[in-house]
């Protein structure tokens, strides 16, 4: 990749094509988080059914903390259920 300005909200197509993984990809018919980790130790995610959105840019420190609060449940909340769509919980 070329030297270019990294910014978050940055389209993702400006990041290229290769190194994008879906590392939450499930059973979900295509809707997916990708995500890509950056030279600097950044990471950049977008939604998979729009590659050339915006990307939104976290630091490893950020990343880190939303992984490590996920995993102690800190973002339960945002598995609630919203009126008239169903959802599944997927364990680990």
């Amino acid at each position: 990749m070329d030297r270019i300005r990294i910014y978050n909200g940055m389209p993702a197509k400006e990041l290229g094509t290769e190194g994008w993984h879906k590392p939450w990809s499930g059973g979900n018919g295509g809707e997916c988080v990708e995500a890509m980790r950056l030279g600097d130790g950044r990471i950049a995610l977008r939604q998979s059914t729009d590659p050339d959105g915006p990307a939104l840019i976290y630091t490893h420190h950020e990343m880190v903390s939303f992984i490590e609060g996920a995993k102690a449940g800190h973002a339960d909340f945002l598995l609630a259920a919203v009126p008239g769509r169903r959802t599944e919980r997927r364990t680990a």
